[in-house]
């Protein structure tokens, strides 16, 4: 098998979707035995600076909780506000919870959350 190179590898994940990635990821993090996550700073005296930043939080994340009654409405929204295909948003909705949308200013998420609810889906703003 030959070696693929870093610009190889790139190439391939540029032409992934986000849920595609994700279940990439995954099997990586089974595979290997590793984890993903981002390292943590431990907070010590700039405590206080940390929560000052928080209250000022510019990026949020929309969550759909849960689909409700109305699934078919609420896959059609997930389409509509991001660019997943029928079978990434179809999948997104049936693994509730799952982010929607991630890091997006407040007007947008507040918009995204509303056009969910007006759906039939209960959704999370964070």
């Amino acid at each position: 098998m030959a070696k693929l190179s870093q610009d190889d590898l790139l190439a391939q994940f540029e032409e992934m979707t986000l849920i595609e990635l994700s279940e990439f990821v995954k099997a990586f993090e089974d595979k290997f035995d590793v984890t993903a996550a981002a390292a943590v700073a431990v907070a010590g005296p700039g405590a206080p600076a940390a929560a000052e930043a928080a209250e000022e939080q510019d990026e949020f994340d929309v969550i759909l909780e849960g689909a409700g009654d109305k699934k078919i409405q609420v896959i059609k929204v997930v389409r509509e506000l991001t660019s997943l295909g029928l079978k990434e948003a179809k999948d997104l909705v049936d693994g509730t919870p799952k982010p929607v949308l991630e890091k997006v200013a407040k007007e947008a998420a507040e918009k995204a959350a509303e056009s969910l609810k007006a759906a039939g889906a209960s959704v999370t703003v964070k």
